[in-house]
């Protein structure tokens, strides 16, 4: 496993990345980047910290030390130990880095149990899993396409969507452009499949991938978001956005230019049936959603205790319709934990003895997330209200020995001074207000999917596996014990019949 001096070593491998128009030479120093790299590489540290290995690592059965959440999960015990390990690196951000190095152990994680699904290319699916396990790379994925013209469908956009454009005896060629790379700047490899509503057609299988491609790839670039590290190493200190300038997980688009993909990094080729069913058979949802929903509510840990404290600054957090809002955040965040427990503690049963989180509580997760954050979001903006925008420009006003006064005064808060309400307050706008704060709502809203395809999903998986009968014959039970006439079932007593009672 990587320490984080050999994780951000691993880094300058002659990546191509762009912002604001030019190529970045080194993601590690650039002031866009780095601070969100030692985030990443603190995790890798914590691996081989002694207080923290047992919580993060166990034993494959390889005799690898892997992080837990990247091996094979047998048993609802060692999705507990999983939850745990993936709460503890959550932690490391308050939850506000998603696209953790574990994130993507969602996927890789099954590919042993799954390898058959693969077909032919069954091996490289083990050969996979164990190179994970046994390195712990960090892995960003593209599995949407990018929004050109999504009224057609993808062989009506081959100038845009990935597809292999050329095959060779060692591998193919592969083009097009896939979205939203999390992450992707810090990563090691780039995992591309297709995800979404709507499947691939039977008019052209050349976009039917799944595979794996180094981030140093000839021909990958990466065209990323603006860089709110940069913004705030540039407009601000760690004082103005304690956040953003070190938990950007900076987004990007992906553009392969024809790139080489060698057969051993090949899940799926020209195979409509495997690039179509991946994230339906393979596991890959639940486990997903397994570790959203625990990001999530280590996530709501950091809201709920920074909301008792902004309302406690303000002398507000006595006030009865305060504790009713505050009450709402820890009615949330105790919800995401019991279905981070339920997917755990009762996991379904896959092939060769895999134990998989539980999907109606992963379902529950998808659909209740997105409305999850934007409810805490809206929450902070009424109860802490106005506090947000009197907040002086930055950290420098309090060291101009003009203004420091009138701060002392005028800024103060119930028990804490003017500099400890601040600097609390400027934490609260990191998370809702800034640009960084805006992204993350976007991101938890669209995190599991789009809004409709989630709730479909719940109803189709519902239907799948008889759920829904059970539960309209349920229904039926309670519609048979009566017709027109009557009661059916002896338990009642009609109009019509006579009661004898006994005493």
């Amino acid at each position: 496993m990587y320490s984080g001096k050999e994780y951000l070593e691993s880094l300058n491998d002659g990546r191509v990345v762009y912002l604001n128009g030019e190529q970045i030479q080194d993601v590690t120093t650039h002031p866009a980047y780095r601070n969100a790299a030692r985030s990443y590489a603190r995790m890798y540290d914590a691996l081989h910290d002694p207080a923290t290995r047992d919580i993060l690592t166990t034993t494959t059965e390889f005799g690898d030390r892997t992080h837990k959440f990247f091996k094979t999960p047998t048993c609802a015990e060692d999705l507990l130990g999983a939850r745990d390990a993936i709460a503890e690196w959550a932690r490391l951000s308050y939850g506000f880095m998603g696209r953790t190095p574990d994130y993507k152990a969602s996927f890789t994680g099954h590919l042993n149990s799954f390898a058959h699904f693969y077909e032919g290319f069954e091996e490289n699916a083990k050969a996979w899993y164990k190179k994970t396990t046994k390195e712990l790379p960090f892995i960003n994925h593209t599995i949407i396409n990018p929004q050109v013209d999504r009224s057609k469908p993808l062989h009506e956009n081959k100038d845009a969507f990935v597809r292999a454009v050329a095959e060779r005896d060692d591998g193919i060629i592969v083009s097009g452009a896939k979205m939203v790379g999390t992450a992707s700047a810090l990563t090691h490899y780039n995992f591309v499949a297709n995800y979404g509503p709507n499947d691939l057609g039977e008019g052209d299988n050349s976009h039917a991938l799944i595979f794996f491609v180094p981030m140093n790839a000839p021909g990958l670039k990466m065209i990323s978001r603006q860089s709110y590290e940069l913004h705030a190493v540039t407009n601000g200190t760690p004082f103005d956005y304690p956040l953003s300038s070190r938990f950007d997980e900076n987004d990007a688009v992906i553009v392969l230019d024809n790139v080489f993909i060698p057969w051993e990094n090949v899940l799926a080729y020209r195979n409509i049936a495997v690039s179509n069913n991946f994230a339906k058979v393979s596991g890959f949802i639940p486990r997903f959603t397994f570790h959203g929903c625990t990001r999530l509510a280590v996530k709501l840990d950091f809201m709920t205790g920074l909301l008792l404290k902004a309302t406690e600054a303000a002398g507000t957090k006595n006030f009865r319709g305060v504790q009713t809002k505050i009450g709402e955040v820890v009615a949330l965040r105790n919800m995401f934990w019991g279905l981070s427990t339920a997917m755990a503690t009762d996991p379904e049963q896959g092939p060769n003895g895999l134990a998989i989180p539980n999907s109606f509580s992963s379902s529950a997760y998808r659909a209740l997330a997105p409305l999850a954050w934007v409810k805490v979001k809206n929450i902070f903006e009424q109860v802490v209200a106005g506090g947000l925008i009197q907040l002086p420009s930055s950290a420098k006003d309090f060291l101009n020995q003009d203004l420091r006064p009138y701060l002392n005064t005028y800024y103060r808060g119930t028990g804490v001074n003017a500099e400890e309400r601040v600097k609390l307050l400027k934490m609260v706008w990191d998370t809702i207000g800034t640009e960084f704060g805006g992204r993350h709502e976007l991101y938890e809203v669209n995190y599991a999917g789009n809004h409709e395809n989630i709730n479909m999903e719940a109803l189709f998986h519902f239907e799948a596996v008889g759920a829904a009968d059970q539960n309209k014959a349920f229904v039926e039970s309670a519609l048979n014990d009566y017709d027109l006439k009557g009661w059916t079932n002896s338990t009642w007593i009609n109009a019509t019949e006579k009661q004898s009672v006994k005493l």
